[in-house]
């Protein structure tokens, strides 16, 4: 089990390419939350607990297919159990073939080795571009649209 905020991010990454997404949702805390500040259209800006986590990566890897993660840097906090961590994620999407390269920054908390907060942020017009529904994210965005 890791301990440390980095050592669990590198873990994850680690489950991610292995596409275990259950494993994945273990490292988080029963009452550990994921945010996603930029999320746009019918994309969740929250998710509260572990399990409420595990249903939104349950068939993760059938949509997106990441294949490597080439760079990751983690910047310590003076907080010790936050780090926050630039990396970036090549793979295809699975539903159009498209390439998928994204960069993500994020800020976890960590205690006791499990993941406590997950800031996550990422660009949702490049995803929608490369899953194919960039024309239904920028019409749940036009005034009037139905959230």
């Amino acid at each position: 089990m890791p301990s440390s905020p980095e050592e669990t991010f590198r873990r994850l990454v680690d489950l991610l390419l292995a596409k275990d997404m259950n494993a994945v949702a273990d490292l988080w805390a029963e009452d550990g939350v994921a945010e996603f500040p930029f999320a746009a259209g019918t994309s969740p800006r929250q998710l509260a607990g572990r399990e409420e986590i595990r249903g939104y990566l349950t068939g993760y890897p059938e949509r997106m297919d990441v294949r490597e993660i080439p760079a990751v840097t983690v910047h310590h906090t003076e907080v010790p159990d936050t780090v926050v961590v630039e990396y970036s994620a090549n793979g295809h999407t699975v539903r159009t073939g498209k390439p998928y390269q994204l960069d993500y920054v994020v800020v976890i908390t960590v205690k006791d080795g499990l993941i406590t907060r997950y800031r996550d942020h990422w660009n949702p017009l490049a995803t929608a571009a490369a899953a194919g529904t960039l024309s239904e994210l920028l019409d749940s965005l036009r005034p009037g649209a139905v959230r």
